[in-house]
Formats: structure tokens, sequence, C-alpha cells
């Protein structure tokens, strides 16, 4: 491999012939400007120049690999030829950081003792977060129906406590795909955890194990896969949310990586072939300081998601499960599905289970809340007797309280996932923080199992709910006040000016 001398790597400045050095690495990006998710903007402020600490904050260091742009590769930045004032180190991350991530706004972020909610994280979180980093996390796509929706759907599901039960003790233990967790429920795969705070996944993964519940390593986080499954402690269980890379070898070689790093359970999902247009996040791509040459840029209302997935690839099928079953033995699991039909096929293909999921209200507005969904799925999988215990039923999204878990398990749920909450506590408090947040919806599902009657997991069941107007999206119940508070509705055009 050749080596750029700095002097070399300067001339390539430009919006048409653009060079980075990253990692000690020389990458020609000028064809992959207008795909940059976070806009070209940034790439070009490093033009000719060593971007290595504006790259290492939010990206992990085998994204180039993952995004199938390994022939963008030039050659090797001669370090000798560095002047002393333009070297720069690579960041490394910290054992352990507890800290919030830092923010150029004042604002007084409340203790641990305070939040005593997952609102007060989320509330707090876009206050201290960076503008892109918010965006993209919080976005839903289109008018954000569905993302208001997985939340709102709980307000649909009533409770019939039953008395005099012995709830002297509580026992919320469960198995998931028979892997021992704390309570049913664990944190699943997002992307880019370091918009959160520097730690990004490993302190999700390390709170998890903490907290004695799995965490699910995603595909693209800002870390490696093997950076993540490195913190893994002693017999902690990983899952591993796979996107299916267009090229099968690539595909194959990100299987094998997880298999290496001790996931014991393959998340496939199947909701993505294509990104739904998220407007928040969008939007956040109009720099108002863009370069001259920017206005070349196509497509440049992108938004962080959509360059990111571009490998992904939209012919997956039901016929592809073959292959994938054949370069894995780890059991498969579709994340993603959300009808019965499709629930039925999965049963019939012989996988370990399915995860009912809209993608966080990010795919396709109007589409049904995951809790919706369930009751379709179990009454599906009911006709055709299907065994529950070889076919286990996992739901996420909009999962905010204590009670909402208790309603999933009700209906049929053998646990559930949640994303956002667990990064806005990332974002408040570091590991801490999302160490708090699965500590206070464990708390109250302890507390509303109690107040139900029902002192293990097993007790709990359909006739502790009522369901009758799930389905009906009327909802005449009173306002949730910290749901309606917490929530931030898109913005026009004009109004994202003011």
């Amino acid at each position: 491999m050749q080596k750029i001398s700095f002097s070399e790597l300067s001339k390539h400045n430009t919006r048409t012939d653009c060079w980075v050095a990253i990692n000690g690495k020389v990458y020609n990006l000028t064809s992959f400007l207008d795909e940059h998710p976070a806009g070209a903007e940034i790439i070009l402020k490093q033009a000719g120049k060593d971007g290595t600490q504006a790259f290492e904050p939010f990206h992990a260091s085998d994204i180039i690999q993952t995004l199938g742009k390994e022939h963008l590769l030039v050659g090797t930045l001669d370090e000798t030829s560095v002047p002393p004032n333009k070297k720069v180190e690579a960041t490394q991350h910290q054992e352990s950081s507890n800290t919030s991530i830092t923010t150029t706004t004042k604002v007084k972020v409340p203790s641990l003792e305070e939040m005593f909610n997952t609102h007060d994280f989320e509330d707090t979180a876009r206050l201290l977060m960076p503008t892109a980093g918010w965006a993209y996390y919080s976005s839903g796509c289109d008018d954000e129906v569905t993302i208001r929706e997985n939340n709102d759907v709980f307000a649909r599901v009533w409770l019939r406590p039953r008395v005099l039960r012995n709830v002297s003790s509580i026992n919320m233990k469960t198995k998931i795909f028979n892997f021992q967790s704390s309570f049913p429920l664990y944190i699943s795969a997002t992307a880019l955890g370091k918009f959160a705070h520097p730690d990004g996944e490993l302190a999700l993964i390390r709170g998890a194990y903490n907290e004695n519940i799995i965490y699910m390593v995603p595909t693209l986080g800002s870390y490696s896969i093997e950076e993540i499954t490195n913190q893994r402690k002693n017999d902690q269980v990983l899952f591993f949310q796979l996107y299916v890379n267009s090229d099968r070898v690539a595909a194959k070689k990100l299987i094998e990586r997880a298999e290496r790093g001790g996931c014991k359970v393959l998340m496939v999902t199947v909701d993505a072939p294509f990104l739904g247009r998220r407007w928040k996040d969008m939007r956040n791509k109009f720099g108002t300081d863009a370069p001259k040459e920017l206005k070349q840029v196509k497509n440049k209302a992108q938004g962080a998601a959509q360059a990111l997935t571009s490998f992904i690839d939209p012919s997956l099928n039901w016929e592809d499960l073959k292959w994938i079953k054949s370069v894995t033995k780890l059991p498969i699991v579709l994340k993603g599905v959300q009808c019965g039909e499709d629930a039925v096929l999965a049963y019939r293909a012989g996988l370990k289970g399915i995860i009912l999921s809209n993608h966080g209200g990010r795919q396709l507005d109007y589409s049904r809340s995951a809790l919706e969904v369930l009751i379709e799925v179990t009454d599906a999988l009911k006709k055709i007797n299907a065994s529950t215990k070889d076919f286990e039923i996992l739901i996420d999204g909009g999962i905010r309280r204590g009670s909402d878990i208790f309603k999933a398990i009700a209906l049929g749920a053998k646990a559930v996932g949640i994303g956002r909450p667990t990064l806005y506590g990332l974002a408040c408090h570091g590991q801490d923080g999302v160490e708090r947040v699965i500590q206070i919806l464990k708390n109250e599902l302890s507390t509303c199992m109690a107040l139900m009657g029902t002192p293990t997991i097993a007790d709990i069941n359909p006739n502790s709910v009522i369901i009758r107007n799930i389905s009906d999206h009327i909802s005449n119940v009173p306002t949730n006040m910290l749901s309606a508070n917490t929530y931030r509705a898109i913005q026009t055009a004009s109004q994202s000016k003011l």
C-alpha cells in the first residue's frame, strides 16, 4: 500500500477532489460526499487534512468496512511527513465515564436521585444533546403518528387487579430464548451511541451486565463489534442485530464477527428494505455555515439515517433465510414483523422467534404499534397450534413504564426491548444513567405486579388486562401529560429558521 505524504494529502482539498486521512489511512471521499449521513459539509471541512478527531466521536472504527467503502482507500499517511502542528491523535475512550455529554448550553442536570421516570431522562437529554444527535434519536417518519401511537396504545389497555394474593415476594426473573434475565426487558440495538455519550455502546453493554439483562449489539454502533463485545464480562449474554448486506460475503463476515464476539442469537432486521423519511433528521442536514461548494451536493436532505443504511439489501426475502441458516449455527429471530401472516411464515420457517416492531416509528407512518400487532400474532399462531415454548415473541417500541411491560407480557410477549430510554439515560448520566433507567422500569414493574396480585411472571395472563379498545385508535382516557410534555412536534421549514 502506497504511503501518502502530508503535502500530497493537502493538495486534494476541494469538492471535486476530496481526500481525508482517518486513523493513519487516506481515503478519497469525493464520490462519498453526497452519501454521507451527516452531509458533505462535515467532510469538506476536513478535505486535505487529518480528519481523525472529527471522525472518532461518532463512528465505529470499522464503519468504512461495514458500509462496503474499502475501495475508497488510497494509501497510508506517512506520519514522518506530518508537520508537528498538524499531528492528530486518535481519541481513546475512557474505561468508564458516568458524566453527561459535553454541551455548550448551560443546563442544570438533575441528579440521578431526582430522576423518577423515563420522561425525566428524555426531557433532560433533549436540552443536553447536540442538535444532530437529538434529531437522529427522537425522529419518527412522516407525521410521526406511529411513533406517538407506540406509547399511546398502552393507555388503551386497562388493568384488572386481583386482591388477597400473597405478594410478599415478587419474582420478575425470566428466560429469553432460554437465557436468564433479571426481568423481561432487554436493551435493543440502536445506532450511533456516541451521539449521547463518548462511551456510547460500551456504557450500554456494561450497564446491561450490571443489571443482569441482555444487550443487543447493533450492526451500526459507534464502536466496532469487537470493541463492544470485548466489554463482555463472564457469562454475559449478548444478541446481535443484523442488517443483511447486499454483498453476501460482507454479510457472512459480519455474522462471523458477531459469533466470535460471543453473541448467542442472531436478530435479522426485516423492516428496513428502504429508509423511512424522518423529517427532524433530514432537516438537520441544512447547515447555516455550509461551504459554497455544498450547493453542488445532491440529496443533501437524507438525514443521518439514510447513508448509514445504504448497504442494506432491499431484495431480502423469505428464500434468503435458507442462506442465513447455512452460514450460522446461531438461533435466528426476525426483527420487525408486523402482522399475523408473517409471524406464521416465520414459525413455519423454523426460526427461533420474532420481534414485533415498527422500527421505533421510523419507517412507515400509520403502521400499527407492536402491542396491537401482538394480539393479532398470538391469535394467528394459536390457529395453527404453534408452540410458544419453541417460538418466542418479543416486542419493542414505546415502552416507558413498568406497567407497559406488564401489559405486553399479559398479551403474550416473552419480553420487551427498549432503545431510546437507555440512550437518554446515557446522555444525562453516562453508564449510571443507563442503569438508573433500567432500575426505574424494574421497580415500576415490581410494584405493578404486586398491586395486580401477580407475584411471578407466570401469573401474568390475558385476564389481567382489558383490551377491547386497543384497535379503535380512539382514546378518551386522561391525557398522559408526561408523554405529551416531552414530545416535540416536527417543525415546518419556516419554523426551523426562527
